[in-house]
């Protein structure tokens, strides 16, 4: 993926309902598609997002439109979970999250990706 296509600006947010109260908010998105950069080949999988929100929650028409973006990038899969994580914590800014991408098997192997912040020690 190119370091200029700007994905995160389809990120849309809204006034958190209840910002003085920690709550945890997940989302489930289990038709994500990217494509493996070595073979061109369509990886699936799903991904997670697990957060507690501050100011702000994220729109979820956006989320899926955000997602899309990626079914014809050429992407690892540890690299999309990062670059998710990225762009997450740039727009929406919650206190905590957790984004896990969870990968069909390929060649009799499944990988799951988690990132969190803040960073565990």
């Amino acid at each position: 993926m190119s370091e200029s296509e700007n994905f995160a600006g389809i990120l849309e947010v809204f006034d958190n309902p209840s910002p003085a109260r920690n709550y945890t908010i997940e989302h489930h998105c289990p038709e994500f598609t990217s494509v493996c950069p070595k073979t061109g080949q369509p990886d699936y999988g799903t991904v997670v997002f697990t957060y507690v929100p501050d100011q702000r929650c994220v729109e979820l028409k956006s989320l899926k439109m955000y997602l899309q973006r990626f079914r014809n990038e050429g992407i690892f899969y540890e690299a999309v979970t990062n670059r998710i994580m990225d762009d997450f914590l740039a727009v929406v800014k919650p206190r905590q999250a957790k984004i896990e991408t969870r990968w069909t098997p390929r060649g009799g192997l499944c990988s799951n990706i988690t990132v969190e912040y803040p960073e565990r020690d």
